[in-house]
């Protein structure tokens, strides 16, 4: 079974002024279509072509060859990215065991917004900053590249921002920490919530 692009839940500019139209047209079509077929090329003939991509993600980093991490841990960072992402008017808050474990494991929500801030802000070079469920906490942490939390053991991923350049150059040029505030405007809590919850 192939690989497929998922759609996008919402148009390409709905998340304007955050991220705008012309950056997730060519961010989900070219880049995330891109992961989607070398992953595919790259599975093509093997075991791993019918496994979920999170079961490809779990064989780990250091088990996996390149062509399948680059692109398996690019098809699931965006599959992620899109979903936690909503329109500000309908973006909400954290709410239930949620919003509880923010306040439990990380110190409340304006605490967790500073750390995932630094974490995405100090990610060198190309990357994703995360917010992971481990052993029923939350925990906050960033991958190079296109690695995630599955792949190196360290929780599942509720929430996840790409730091690559091409999810803000566009918009924002090289002001990486504008783009990470505008990022806390367009998240969907509610589907946060319901990862949390799953995790």
């Amino acid at each position: 079974m192939a690989f497929t692009l998922p759609d996008l839940p919402y148009a390409f500019d709905a998340l304007e002024p955050a991220i705008d139209a012309r950056t997730m047209e060519i961010h989900h079509d070219k880049h995330h279509a891109g992961y989607v077929s070398k992953l595919n090329a790259a599975v093509e003939g093997s075991d791993l072509a019918s496994k979920s991509i999170e079961d490809i993600c779990k064989i780990g980093v250091d088990k996996l060859a390149a062509g399948v991490r680059n692109n398996g841990g690019g098809h699931y960072n965006h599959s992620l990215f899109w979903e936690i992402l909503a329109p500000a008017s309908k973006s909400g808050a954290p709410a239930g065991a949620l919003a509880a474990a923010i306040d439990a494991d990380l110190g409340g929500l304006d605490k967790l917004k500073a750390d995932f801030s630094t974490a995405a802000a100090t990610r060198f070079g190309s990357g994703w900053a995360w917010l992971v469920k481990k052993d029923g906490k939350l925990a906050i942490t960033s991958t190079p590249n296109q690695d995630n939390p599955l792949m190196t053991g360290e929780g599942t991923p509720v929430l996840g921002l790409d730091v690559w350049e091409h999810a803000y150059y566009l918009n924002y040029q090289n002001r990486r920490p504008d783009y990470i505030e505008a990022f806390f405007s367009v998240i969907n809590w509610a589907k946060v919530g319901e990862n949390f919850d799953n995790a």
